[in-house]
């Protein structure tokens, strides 16, 4: 399996041409330009989100930030699925463990890596904007349609996206040498 950028799984490719992380670097640039345009609005909502992954490099930090040993850490708080990743231990459509009743993260400056890129630079959002990117007839909103339009965050980024993967399919077409 490829892996772009240290972390992102590509399942089903065993490599990354080139020209495809020209591509997938132009995806990222376009997700990483949202972080700064509007701070985290501390609603809660992707606490809730299914799959927050711990990445081995993370566990003892987290655990540190979460005020407990490395053993109870590991059996009350996470488990580890049969692919090896780490997950955190949520109820049934509950919230991640760390959220606290005033809606706040308990382990803000430290917590997991996935937790400060979503919904930004999570793989599933960087994979529609790359197809979208390659493909002139995607319509990117569309490729977009799991996102709550709810949420403050995801609603900048869907009535903004179209126009950045427009700017990008240009810059693309430059690069290549032709049209869009």
């Amino acid at each position: 399996m490829a892996v772009y950028r240290g972390k992102y799984q590509l399942e089903g490719l065993s490599k990354i041409s080139p020209e495809m992380e020209k591509d997938l670097d132009q995806a990222y640039d376009i997700c990483m330009s949202y972080r700064g345009m509007f701070p985290c609005e501390m609603c809660g909502r992707c606490c809730h989100q299914p799959n927050i992954i711990i990445r081995p490099e993370e566990v003892d930090r987290v655990a540190s930030a979460a005020g407990t040993d490395l053993y109870t850490f590991m059996t009350r708080y996470v488990y580890q699925t049969s692919d090896g990743r780490i997950l955190v231990n949520k109820k049934e459509n509950g919230p991640c463990p760390f959220l606290g009743e005033d809606r706040r993260c308990t382990i803000w400056k430290d917590r997991p890596e996935i937790c400060d890129d979503f919904p930004y630079l999570v793989s599933k959002f960087m994979s529609r904007v790359y197809l979208a990117l390659v493909n002139p007839e995607a319509d990117v909103v569309k490729l977009l349609d799991y996102m709550d339009r709810d949420w403050p965050c995801t609603r900048e980024i869907l009535s903004t996206i179209a126009g950045k993967v427009e700017e990008g399919r240009r810059e693309r077409a430059a690069r290549l040498g032709g049209a869009p």
